[in-house]
């Protein structure tokens, strides 16, 4: 039996260089005349947490190259983090640099954020270091109870961030019609991280880039027919145009931690079985957009991942885009998959990323997912130990007014 692990989302707001908290664990380390760090607990659970921490460079040159240092006060134990090499001993935790991210110009911020194990107390940590200098820390708390609650919602998904040059797309793109495109629309869920389960899948409201930009996000799931999933998303996103928002997503399979069963997930990509995706779908663009339609496969060294492994490699296959968004990392090839032809990406954001862009918009595609892990494997990228453990389906968005709608979405592994 798969593990299930439930979270609570909680939300701080910035005020000032200080911070409101709203059931939160939150401590805003006071600025010095080189850095201010922020570390926010955005959710807890019985047995874990999610945490998420900001370093902003509050001097007047650059930093090139960072190291961040700080204890965990409580007996709380490191699981997995993002954005940055993480290790532990004892009480102490340091933070150094992914490579991509080491400069942080003279008042920009960096995130990062990792998951960590722990019950009973989860006091934050009283003092920061960047490079050995003492960030001075100002700490407020306020207490939060695990919970045992069963309704699920997401865990926030690690930032990335992608290029994108605003341009002025088609105001909208519409599928091939299917049978459950008349599906009657299900009542809308605009609140951040809300998972609503449906069969072996789960709808995703995963808001993980909102503090980039101001905007909200809502989702819907409208039934399922046999295998065939129909749902769909709406938003409005503004801030910064090179960085996502939001992946609101249909999901098979693991988001740190399980919410299904019966997924038929995980699979050993040495099994040589196929994964076959097939989705229809629309996008109607209210205002111009910046944003994408892709897959989003996530894989991992074990075949009992759960909600503290970070995975070692994330796959995205861009079927539609619009407003020059990109994704991270460098081109390295045009290549063709499944008879299309798509520009192969590669990039580390503490794990590997592979983005297959396709060449043109689609919005109807019948894919053998594996056939891309694949041709990872045949460059000598991707090792076929490794597990698939999820596969998501959803809409990235960096700014805009907008909505996805699927009328029809499965994956069948055979």
């Amino acid at each position: 039996m798969l593990v299930k692990r439930f979270v609570v989302p909680l939300a701080v707001a910035t005020v000032g260089t200080g911070a409101a908290v709203f059931g939160v664990l939150n401590a805003d380390a006071a600025e010095t005349s080189n850095c201010a760090v922020t570390y926010t607990v955005t959710s807890q659970w019985n047995s874990g947490f999610t945490g998420d921490v900001r370093i902003r460079n509050a001097g007047s040159s650059a930093i090139d190259g960072w190291t961040l240092g700080f204890s965990f006060p409580s007996g709380q134990k490191l699981a997995s983090g993002w954005n940055g090499t993480w290790t532990q001993r004892g009480a102490k935790v340091t933070v150094t640099d992914a490579g991509w991210n080491k400069s942080i110009a003279a008042g920009a911020t960096v995130s990062l954020g990792f998951n960590g194990a722990g019950s009973g107390s989860n006091a934050v940590p009283g003092a920061f270091t960047l490079n050995g200098l003492t960030c001075g820390s100002a700490t407020t708390t306020a207490t939060v109870a695990p919970t045992p609650s069963k309704s699920a919602t997401a865990a926030p998904t690690p930032a990335k961030t992608a290029t994108a040059a605003p341009t002025t797309p088609s105001k909208t793109a519409t599928a091939s019609p299917t049978a459950s495109q008349t599906a009657a629309k299900g009542p809308e869920n605009c609140t951040d991280y809300a998972a609503l389960p449906r069969g072996k899948y789960w709808i995703n409201n995963n808001v993980w880039g909102k503090a980039d930009g101001t905007g909200s996000q809502c989702v819907w799931e409208n039934g399922l027919s046999g295998d065939n999933l129909s749902w769909g998303t709406s938003w409005t996103w503004s801030g910064d145009t090179t960085k996502v928002k939001s992946y609101a997503s249909a999901v098979l399979g693991w988001h740190w931690g399980w919410k299904a069963t019966g997924t038929g997930l995980p699979i050993q990509l040495s099994a040589g079985k196929k994964v076959r995706a097939n989705w229809n779908f629309a996008v109607t663009q209210k205002t111009s957009n910046t944003m994408n339609v892709s897959y989003d496969l996530w894989l991992h060294a074990k075949g009992d991942a759960d909600w503290q492994d970070q995975p070692t490699d994330e796959v995205m296959v861009w079927l539609y885009r619009s407003g020059g968004a990109g994704p991270v990392g460098t081109k390295q090839a045009t290549v063709t998959v499944g008879g299309t032809t798509w520009d192969l990406y590669k990039g580390d954001i503490g794990w590997n990323v592979y983005s297959f862009v396709r060449t043109s918009n689609t919005t109807s595609a019948d894919l053998n997912l594996t056939d891309f892990t694949n041709h990872l494997a045949g460059r000598g990228w991707l090792d076929k130990t490794k597990y698939l453990s999820s596969v998501q389906a959803g809409t990235e968005v960096f700014t805009g007014s907008g909505q996805l709608d699927t009328s029809a979405y499965s994956v069948k592994i055979s």
